[in-house]
């Protein structure tokens, strides 16, 4: 071979921005062996070292290991198939990242224990299977004994969180916070007992019926927007277009104990976590966020604790 078709280790190292000490060590574990040595033992690298040096530096700026370069640059190994499987390995390491990142900013965000910080890792961690059961398991809980049966398949499908196969960092942290709502008993009674509260609504009644908070949320708004005051004898009509219609809807004479009775079921929907539970739903299942319900169920109970009292 033509001397001057070789290279020094030292040009070799000008051609490729490598140190010297990195091609001398790639050199000793035989990725990048020389095509000789010199009268003074100096190495001597072919003209296919600089690409094979440029093809080394690529592959480790992936994150390929030593031992698997060399079986790629001696083409032992297809560099497609390593390639496929280390991409594989990054997205699942990718994956792992963003939800130890999720549960960190919660942490940060919220001034979590050790204890609840434990808890969200713990969370977070699930596998498809065991989120689904630990849903199931909340969902079971909200919808037994008068709200199991049938007729409440679809509200409770409505209540399902689904995370996707690839999340974004927002969901990830919904799903962490949805996970620790799910396993609060206080929450836990909270749904169960504004279930039983919907299924005796319906348990008189016949045919499709709407939710009393839909009912109060279409009845209230305009009086809220208008800025009347829930106390006040403007808002007289109102409350008796409501208690009219949650009437109708329960089967049940438009009276005093009605009036307490509706009284009751707005303040078991006014729960804020309830509020906050389907906010952190419409995230992780991409939904339209709704339009918070908070104001138009205080100005409801407002006008009926006005109306009941004594």
């Amino acid at each position: 071979m033509n001397g001057d078709a070789l290279h020094s280790i030292g040009d070799l190292a000008r051609r490729t921005g490598l140190t010297v000490k990195t091609i001398r060590f790639y050199s000793d574990r035989g990725i990048v062996p020389p095509t000789e040595r010199g009268p003074t033992g100096h190495r001597r690298y072919g003209p296919d070292a600089v690409a094979r040096l440029y093809l080394v530096r690529t592959l480790r700026d992936l994150g390929l290991d030593l031992a698997t370069i060399r079986r790629v640059v001696d083409r032992d190994v297809p560099l497609t198939e390593v390639a496929a499987a280390h991409a594989e390995a990054l997205t699942a390491q990718i994956r792992v990242l963003r939800l130890r990142r999720a549960v960190l900013t919660a942490v940060a965000r919220r001034g979590s224990t050790l204890e609840e910080t434990d808890l969200m890792h713990k969370l977070a961690r699930l596998s498809a299977a065991e989120r689904r059961r630990l849903i199931e398991e909340f969902l079971d809980a909200a919808f037994a004994g008068p709200a199991a049966d049938a007729a409440f398949a679809g509200i409770r499908r409505s209540l399902t969180p689904e995370l996707p196969d690839d999340p974004d960092d927002e969901q990830l942290e919904a799903w962490v916070e949805v996970a620790e709502l799910t396993r609060d008993p206080d929450f836990r009674a909270s749904m169960r007992r504004l279930a039983e509260q919907h299924a005796a609504d319906r348990a008189s009644a016949t045919g499709v019926r709407r939710d009393a908070v839909a009912l109060v949320r279409d009845g209230a708004g305009p009086a809220l927007a208008a800025g009347v005051d829930p106390t006040s004898p403007r808002a007289d009509p109102v409350v008796a277009a409501i208690t009219a219609g949650y009437a109708q809807l329960c089967n049940r004479p438009d009276d005093l104990d009605l009036r307490r009775r509706l009284l009751v079921r707005l303040e078991s929907a006014n729960d804020p976590r309830r509020e906050r539970y389907l906010h952190l739903l419409s995230v992780i299942n991409g939904w339209p966020t709704t339009e918070s319900l908070a104001p138009v169920l205080d100005w409801a109970i407002r006008a009926l604790r006005a109306r009941t009292s004594g």
